[in-house]
């Protein structure tokens, strides 16, 4: 296996290319966060890595738009952005090491997903390089640009599989002035579902509302079923949380943060994951229902849930009572009998798109659960 390193996006092109051109198979990869993500990556004659491309391409404050090429590490994003008081808040797992194209490429969002959307709600562009060596943009640096095609969004969430991404452009937000979170223990599956339903059905309009299950709230350092809730904003705001949710407990600074990173990481530290998306009044069956550890995006109906073998993930998934769920084995840490039981018809649209872009199959062979 040959491992190309190219120092910019035309040396990458131009070795995507190459290798195309001699029919050999190419895995494209940031820094392998994501490796365990999407089903197994079959072996490539070729490793192209994207860690030279690490430049921010243009970045003015003002405009409320930055372009950085893909092989930025996620942290060195936030932590520029921070000293300008903006962000791109996607809440990525393995965000210490992840590359901005690996973020993107696997489509990842966590927590305050419910408030700000995902990938392809802060995606505004991108360039990316097709196996014939050809550089190509799409989108643009504006919030609202209605030209062209966005071919950025089916990128997006791709894993490699149309093209490699060299750089991305980003609408981005501003920091709230200050944030809190709060925490809600419950006795029981159906409580907490009822916490749940009252936040959704009162004023309140957090960034981020989650749910714990025992084993998902021991692996954070918190005991029983457990509602999250988070919100940023002036003191004025925070203070019409604290007694909305009198008697919960309230986390700030560096506890707070800590919070969130055990939620955010939850699923790279799980031999494999289920990621299952339903209906919100399903919660409390989600959860009276999982195995082992598990975490519910309870404002937007998804669910991520740890399994020790791949044999259990694969029984939970096949239930027919879940039949109308979607669900996906989205981490895996090996071998399994099925990754994506249901991917419906839009599979076939999925194929075209690949056979346009990589017509030969060369690119991240494997990938997208071993559909495409």
């Amino acid at each position: 296996m040959r491992i190309l390193r190219p120092a910019d996006e035309k040396e990458l092109a131009e070795a995507l290319a190459a290798a195309a051109a001699a029919g050999e198979t190419v895995e494209i990869r940031g820094a392998g966060t994501k490796r365990r993500m999407g089903g197994p990556v079959a072996d490539a004659a070729a490793v192209l890595e994207t860690g030279g491309l690490n430049r921010v391409r243009q970045y003015d404050p003002r405009d409320l738009t930055i372009s950085v090429e893909a092989g930025l590490r996620w942290k060195e994003l936030e932590r520029l952005l921070d000293g300008h008081g903006q962000m791109v808040p996607l809440d990525p797992p393995c965000a210490g090491e992840a590359t901005v194209g690996g973020v993107v490429a696997a489509n990842c969002a966590g927590p305050r997903r419910r408030q700000y959307g995902a990938a392809r709600d802060m995606v505004i562009g991108m360039r990316y390089a097709t196996v014939e060596g050809a550089l190509a943009d799409t989108g643009g640096m504006v919030v609202k640009n209605v030209a062209g095609l966005d071919i950025h969004k089916a990128l997006v969430g791709s894993f490699g599989t149309l093209a490699a991404i060299t750089a991305v452009n980003f609408k981005l937000a501003p920091k709230p002035e200050r944030t809190r979170s709060w925490v809600l223990a419950c006795a029981s599956a159906e409580e907490a579902a009822g916490r749940r339903d009252a936040i959704l059905r009162g004023v309140l309009q957090p960034a981020a509302l989650d749910v714990l299950n025992p084993a998902a709230a021991a692996l954070a350092g918190l005991e029983g079923y457990c509602v999250l809730v988070r919100a940023g904003g002036p003191e004025a705001l925070l203070g019409r949380y604290d007694r909305e949710l009198a008697g919960a407990e309230r986390l700030e600074g560096e506890a707070e943060a800590r919070l969130w990173r055990a939620v955010e990481e939850f699923a790279p530290s799980q031999p494999f994951v289920v990621r299952a998306g339903h209906p919100l009044a399903a919660l409390r069956e989600v959860l009276e229902s999982a195995p082992g550890p598990c975490v519910c995006r309870a404002g937007t109906g998804i669910s991520y849930l740890g399994f020790a073998e791949a044999a259990a993930a694969v029984r939970w998934m096949l239930d027919p009572g879940r039949s109308g769920w979607s669900r996906l084995l989205e981490w895996s840490s090996g071998p399994a009998e099925l990754y994506w039981p249901d991917p419906g018809p839009e599979l076939e649209w999925m194929k075209k798109i690949k056979a346009a872009f990589d017509p030969k199959g060369v690119l991240n062979p494997g990938r997208l659960y071993g559909r495409i």
